[in-house]
């Protein structure tokens, strides 16, 4: 495993392909979701500015089998063709299972996984260390750790600090609660020159000046070209330009996903399938218990897109 070469592929989009699954049975849809990989690929994503992340939390893992979310990460793999390096969510609350992940994603030839600390208990640093080194020894494969604070316990800068010495952890997708002690710029400005950081919190203008190089964005899915100048105004520090886009064009997207989140229902992933319907993609709901959103929100979706200068928005 090359380490460096793993951290220069992980810099640019990190793009979270949702999991489509057939209406009304809700099924997996293996092809719909190799038609949204072709579309990206068409629309400008390639090595060179993205990695495509199969089974995360904007792919219902949560609701997958083990064999749905191997279905998922080879369909993707599969239609990415070697053009753009992909990441497999290996989010679990078992260590065994956690190991079956990161062998079948280097089997299937996935360049990562994305790993969290378990959710459910809150387990301790140590219990967590343990894991992600049990992941490490079970497959010559990048890990991404990923701190989901909001569902188990937040890492640490002392943890961060131990993991980066585990060869296989070559990214950090970070994001902290807002507080005085500036926890998300302590570890961004600290760990740039050990991992590829993503930024996770929308502070791309800051992250990108104090040495992130990876972003998560959701619009990618069903406007491609915005992340794409993402990374170019970026590297041209052109970083006015970079708040004018997040706060005219990616901030009512979630806007929106909050307003649906407070109001109507909960999970990840729903709002980018309807904006992607809304272009002329294939798109399905979520899997229960996440309500489909699509008959109640579909219209305010689209004027959101509409004032937000999205092209190939459908008519009503």
């Amino acid at each position: 495993m090359d380490r460096e070469k793993l951290k220069k592929s992980l810099e640019g989009c990190y793009i979270t392909v949702p999991t489509m699954f057939r209406d009304p049975d809700l099924e997996l849809d293996t092809g719909a979701i190799r038609r949204h990989v072709k579309f990206l690929l068409s629309r400008g994503i390639n090595a060179e500015n993205a990695v495509l992340l199969a089974g995360g939390a904007a792919g219902d893992f949560s609701t997958l089998t083990f064999d749905e979310r191997k279905a998922v990460a080879e369909a993707v793999v599969a239609e990415a063709g070697g053009h753009v390096p992909v990441a497999m969510g290996a989010q679990t609350t078992s260590t065994r299972e956690l190991q079956r992940l990161a062998k079948t994603a280097a089997a299937i030839g996935c360049s990562y996984i994305q790993v969290s600390c378990p959710f459910y208990f809150t387990h301790t640093e140590g219990d967590f260390y343990e894991y992600v080194i049990a992941a490490a020894e079970a497959a010559d494969i990048g890990i991404i750790v990923y701190n989901t604070f909001w569902t188990s316990a937040g890492i640490s800068f002392g943890m961060v600090d131990k993991l980066s010495e585990i060869p296989n952890v070559v990214g950090l997708k970070w994001a902290t609660p807002r507080t005085d002690a500036m926890e998300f710029e302590s570890a961004v400005s600290h760990f740039a020159d050990k991992l590829t950081i993503i930024d996770n919190n929308l502070l791309f203008a800051m992250s990108h000046m104090m040495g992130a190089r990876a972003f998560e964005v959701h619009l990618c899915n069903y406007w491609p070209e915005w992340g794409i100048k993402l990374l170019d105004r970026l590297d041209a520090k052109d970083y006015g330009e970079v708040q004018r886009m997040m706060v005219k064009e990616a901030m009512p997207f979630y806007h929106l996903w909050v307003e649906i989140e407070k109001a109507f229902t909960s999970g990840d992933g729903y709002l980018d399938k309807l904006c992607m319907e809304l272009v002329g993609l294939d798109s399905s709901r979520c899997r229960p218990p996440t309500r489909d959103v699509r008959p109640l929100y579909r219209e305010k979706a689209r004027q959101m897109m509409l004032a937000s200068g999205v092209p190939g928005v459908v008519e009503r």
